[in-house]
């Protein structure tokens, strides 16, 4: 366990050593390439990058965000092509066409709150699926883009007030309670749209003016 925390720590220090140069290119390019299959430290880089320049956060949460969205189109082809005919074929068609349903109902929340949770949870899975169920292009990178964004921002204010140990912090909090993370979330996100379209609802209600 010894060794495979040096292994880990040294891939780190190569990743950022070498991203370092880019700024926050480097940020969107390791964002792409986390996204498109290939797991790498995305979080690690961007609280380095936020570590040595807090004044800049901002800049490489929106980096990092952006580059995850854009890599997640490599999913996004993969479970558009192919994603139904495996997960029909795991699930049987008629557990298949109620899950999709359910799915389509709220499509955009099902991938942006998997969007917000780090390592380890298996957010590409979700992103196959929305695929799969043949989600609009648009709203799936809108989706996946404003779940980075929640996501890296927690990241770099956890990273400003407590430094770079914020990274195992979030890991150990989504380990342990992943469950009931999810339900916070969830209930948060759908509280604010209630708001949001209950004051919609009395802008548009017929104004009566009593003469």
């Amino acid at each position: 366990m010894h060794t495979l925390k040096n292994l880990l720590a040294r891939w780190s220090a190569f990743v950022w050593a070498l991203l370092k140069p880019f700024g926050a290119w480097g940020v969107f390019g390791i964002g792409a390439i986390d996204s498109a299959l290939l797991g790498m430290p995305l979080d690690a880089v961007v609280a380095g990058y936020v570590y040595t320049q807090p004044h800049r956060f901002w800049v490489y949460v929106l980096m990092a965000a952006a580059g995850s969205a854009l890599g997640s189109l490599v999913v996004y082809g993969i479970g558009y092509s192919m994603g139904e005919l495996v997960l029909e074929k795991r699930m049987g068609r008629e557990k298949f066409k109620h899950m999709r349903q359910r799915f389509e109902r709220h499509e955009f929340l099902a991938l942006m709150l998997p969007a917000m949770l780090p390592p380890p949870f298996p957010f590409k899975l979700f992103a196959l699926s929305a695929a799969a169920f043949e989600m609009h292009f648009t709203r799936f990178m809108l989706a996946i883009f404003a779940g980075r964004v929640a996501r890296f921002l927690i990241l770099s204010v956890l990273v400003i007030k407590f430094g770079p140990e914020a990274i195992s912090l979030t890991a150990n909090l989504v380990g342990r309670h992943l469950i009931w993370l999810l339900v916070a979330i969830g209930l948060g996100v759908i509280i604010g749209v209630g708001f949001w379209l209950r004051a919609r609802r009395r802008e548009n209600q017929p104004q009566i003016n009593a003469d």
